[in-house]
């Protein structure tokens, strides 16, 4: 438990630490473009003042350094317009070659509605003549503006990696402790079932008792429990097995531990239908899908297990009249310790569904099911 919450205080730190970068990031970017923005809007006063220089030179005005300024502008858009909105000149712009005038037009028409525009006067104060120097977007500029989104998309990916890297951690470390868990338990088992097994063979040379046999059955059923635990993380090989025989086998012995008020229902191929299962764990998935139901029923009901084919997929469908559970229910009632009972672990079904997906490359779910009208369990073997 103790891991389950520091592996969540990670999880919320790494997400705090995302939105903070994230948030850092753009405030950073955005105030770099502002000043960016105010440093190239100050150099195209100077490009534009050269310009209007140009212009009005004469024989005797030196224009080395206006036309160092101008010279010097291999960044910026520029588009240089008359007092008659004529296109005069542009620079480091990429036209299409079809409709140069149009796409200037729809340019000028962007950058006057960014702002992006200076009117130069002529030296003769006349308001009706003058230059305008329209520019747009450096290169620079454009690439800042997009890297903060880049850049979150990176810090982005890098947290839901390392999410995923804590989570299959959880899964693992949970995993080592299943398995663990369930060969000590296997372990621990087997000291007093071999004790059991010598004592009832010695009653059994004295007595020829029913109650004897009795005990040997229900010691037999505690070994077979036993080998199921040590089989738990070994990956166990499949063999091919008749379905009916295994399902035969769980319902005798549900029946035998089950009120008389619960029916068993079989609804089974005449046909042996076979499937690749290792027979000690299959049954023990059904066994707890079979006492599900008796509890689900409150010891009345009927309990019925079909088993077919469809196509490829050996299907069986253990379908009980209890209680039922709502739609937004059925993948939760194969996680660990989840139970709606008052006594139970809530591992049943848990431990079903890894048996049949992990070791058999199955499929089990809740076909279907509504409170108060039963519910239907449906496993898919290949």
């Amino acid at each position: 438990m103790g891991r389950i919450k520091e592996i969540k205080h990670i999880r919320t730190i790494l997400i705090v630490v995302a939105v903070i970068i994230a948030i850092s990031s753009l405030l950073v970017s955005h105030s770099l473009v502002r000043d960016l923005e105010r440093e190239e809007r100050n150099k195209m006063e100077v490009f534009a003042e050269a310009y209007r220089t140009f212009n009005n030179a004469d024989e005797n005005t030196d224009l080395s350094l206006v036309l160092e300024v101008i010279s010097s502008n291999n960044t910026i858009p520029v588009v240089i317009l008359d007092k008659n909105d004529n296109i005069t000149s542009y620079l480091n712009l990429e036209i299409p070659k079809q409709d140069t005038l149009r796409y200037l037009k729809q340019y000028v028409d962007a950058m006057r509605g960014n702002g992006n525009s200076i009117r130069l006067y002529h030296e003769d104060g006349n308001q009706d003549s003058y230059t305008e120097v329209c520019y747009g977007e450096s290169v620079l500029i454009n690439r800042l503006t997009i890297f903060p989104y880049i850049q979150l998309g990176v810090v982005l990916i890098f947290v839901l990696i390392a999410i995923f890297a804590l989570l299959s951690f959880k899964k693992t470390e949970q995993n080592r402790v299943w398995v663990g868990l369930s060969k000590e338990t296997a372990h621990q088992l087997g000291t007093p079932i071999s004790s059991l097994i010598a004592w009832i063979e010695l009653l059994k040379d004295k007595y020829s008792d029913a109650l004897i046999l009795e005990m040997e059955k229900d010691v037999n059923r505690l070994q077979m429990i036993a080998e199921r635990f040590s089989k738990i993380g070994s990956m166990p090989a499949p063999v091919q097995e008749d379905m009916v025989m295994v399902l035969d086998r769980v319902v005798a012995y549900m029946e035998r531990r089950t009120p008389n008020s619960v029916q068993f229902v079989k609804n089974f191929p005449d046909p042996p239908l076979n499937a690749a299962v290792n027979a000690s764990l299959f049954e023990w998935v059904i066994e707890n899908l079979c006492k599900n139901a008796v509890d689900a029923m409150d010891g009345q009901g009927t309990l019925t297990i079909n088993l077919f084919r469809e196509g490829d997929v050996v299907a069986i469908e253990v379908t009980d009249t209890g209680k039922g559970i709502s739609k937004n229910l059925y993948k939760s009632v194969f996680n660990p310790g989840f139970t709606t009972k008052k006594r139970g672990w809530g591992l049943g079904l848990s431990l079903a569904k890894r048996i049949v997906e992990e070791y058999h490359n199955g499929k089990i779910y809740v076909k279907k099911s509504e409170p108060g009208n039963g519910t239907t369990f449906r496993i898919e073997l290949k």
